[in-house]
């Protein structure tokens, strides 16, 4: 039986993981996901994000990120989800606590930070937010 929402398992992977202070967290691997994983790493929530090919089928590595030995990343949440999608305009973009934290996109452009949804002048399906 698949998965109904691959995007929230990614999600809870990385909460229960630095809940138990993992350095790494596996998780099957996607187009969506890599994207997702991309843009933790180049703001600075994780260090490393890679695809690893493992015996069976590939898997996506995250390194977790601490800081004082707590999570960098505090709080991450799923906004839209298989059940109730949640779209937003240009000017409709979050500030995600103040601007301390980042929004996740799906956009025409491809899947973006709230940053850069703003620079372009696009909405989307609001993903996540993280902090």
């Amino acid at each position: 039986m698949g998965m109904t929402d691959p995007i929230s398992d990614m999600l809870s992977r990385i909460r229960n993981a630095q809940m138990v202070r993992k350095d790494q967290v596996d998780m099957p691997v996607s187009k969506m996901k890599i994207q997702i994983a991309e843009i933790l790493k180049a703001e600075g929530f994780v260090d490393k994000a890679e695809v690893v090919a493992t015996e069976t089928w590939p898997v996506l590595r995250l390194d977790l990120k601490y800081r004082s030995g707590r999570p960098v990343i505090e709080e991450i949440k799923r906004r839209s989800r298989p059940g109730r999608r949640e779209y937003v305009a240009k000017d409709e973009i979050p500030r995600v606590y103040q601007g301390l934290g980042i929004a996740i996109l799906s956009t025409s452009k491809g899947v973006i930070s709230n940053r850069q949804a703003r620079k372009l002048g696009v909405g989307g399906e609001l993903l996540c937010t993280v902090f």
